[in-house]
């Protein structure tokens, strides 16, 4: 079975980065560059979603607020990946339903381990 990720990011390099490293390994991976696009694509039911904190729009907890008061995504697994490194954030990403917090810069190979262990 193929898994479905969605990138939220507005990094245009990472997104690229990521796509490139997970499809060989058997990912669809679908990409937004802001929340609103983001929430959107939520509509393509990804099984991971990979959520930055800091882009335009409603930022990452905004997001992650959102797709946690939705019915039918309420849970999709949601991972942070942000360069938002201070306690209180990540407390507040796990408050808020996500499963995972990985901060920027960070290894592909970490990022993969990350993925498997939450799909």
């Amino acid at each position: 079975m193929v898994r479905k990720v969605l990138i939220i990011d507005d990094e245009k390099g990472l997104i690229d980065a990521v796509k490139s490293y997970l499809e060989p390994r058997g990912f669809d991976v679908i990409s937004a560059l802001n929340g609103n696009e983001g929430l959107e694509k939520m509509r393509e039911k990804p099984d991971v979603v990979l959520l930055d904190v800091v882009m335009p729009g409603p930022d990452g907890f905004e997001v992650l607020r959102r797709i946690r008061h939705d019915h039918d995504q309420r849970h999709t697994e949601i991972i942070m990946l942000t360069s938002r490194r201070e306690s209180n954030s990540i407390m507040k990403a796990q408050d808020l339903g996500a499963v995972d917090y990985i901060m920027k810069p960070f290894r592909l190979e970490e990022l993969l381990a990350v993925i498997n262990k939450h799909t």
